[in-house]
């Protein structure tokens, strides 16, 4: 019997990078706000070891699959000799600055770990996951978060349940060439979360090499710009490329999503302060 888990996307509130670091990552500070927009895996264990992704994610290679990776990952560190048939129907779009991939790393950690009764720990749960990604511990946690260090280190917070529209280019922008690129700005830490609410422009330091390599990230937000009833300037989220649009009222985002130019993908969802992950159906 397998059951369905629901892994949700995250978006970036602002990205601070703070400084890069000796191992080659940088420190960074940012808000990462869990929206009800969401991938679906389904899990059901079988006695052999082997990992097997019956369906999804066929653009991705298995061997760069995270969802696979994950699943070995827990099979060595655990030595557990049971294996699992994955499926999953993705609905977040891929290399957009929306964590997709790691929420399904982190949703097949905490399924696999609960299905096997391998018994592992958030904690040793969020040691794994850092290996594949530095999102995913965020995933794990499972908590709308405050997070410093690469993007590991979190504080829950509980946030207004906003709703936003989310527009993709539907193109993938390298994480390590925004890291690289000669755009990239730098912020200064700040010092505390509480000095959050000092932020009257809330902003992405990844956002000008993102346009740089894709320059229709700026025609989404120009088109953003246009549009009525929002709280904040359009933001990027992560790395890019995704880019969205706050709003208090769920009717101003139906509009706004509705009279999206049919040329982007889009979604509309809401904020989310604890993730589907922890209640499976």
């Amino acid at each position: 019997m397998s059951k369905t888990w629901f892994a949700p996307a995250k978006i970036n509130l602002f990205l601070h990078i703070n400084s890069k670091r000796d191992d080659g990552y940088h420190n960074l500070q940012t808000i990462f706000q869990l929206i009800d927009y969401c991938d679906e895996l389904k899990f059901s264990t079988t006695k052999s070891a082997e990992i097997i992704r019956v369906s999804g994610n066929e653009c991705v290679h298995e061997n760069k699959d995270l969802i696979i990776l994950a699943a070995q990952a827990l099979q060595r560190e655990t030595g557990i000799g049971l294996g699992a048939k994955i499926s999953v129907i993705k609905n977040i779009p891929s290399g957009g600055g929306l964590g997709g991939g790691s929420s399904d790393a982190a949703c097949t950690l905490i399924a696999l770990n609960q299905l096997w009764k391998t018994q592992l720990s958030d904690t040793e749960l969020m040691k794994i996951g850092l290996k594949l990604g530095a999102d995913v511990p965020l995933f794990i946690k499972g908590q709308s978060a405050w997070a410093e260090g690469i993007g590991e280190i979190l504080t829950p917070m509980k946030l207004p349940n906003h709703y936003f529209l989310v527009v993709s280019i539907n193109k993938h922008i390298s994480t390590k060439e925004i890291f690289s690129h000669k755009a990239l700005t730098m912020t200064q830490q700040i010092g505390k979360m509480s000095d959050f609410s000092m932020l009257t422009e809330p902003h992405n330091d990844c956002l000008q090499a993102a346009i740089e390599l894709e320059s229709e990230i700026l025609e989404v937000i120009n088109y953003l710009k246009s549009l009525d009833g929002y709280i904040y300037e359009p933001r990027m989220t992560g790395t890019g490329s995704c880019v969205f649009l706050e709003f208090k009222e769920k009717k101003d985002v139906m509009v706004a999503y509705n009279n999206l130019p049919k040329k982007w993908l889009g979604f509309q969802a809401q904020a989310i302060n604890s993730s589907p992950i922890l209640s499976p159906s």
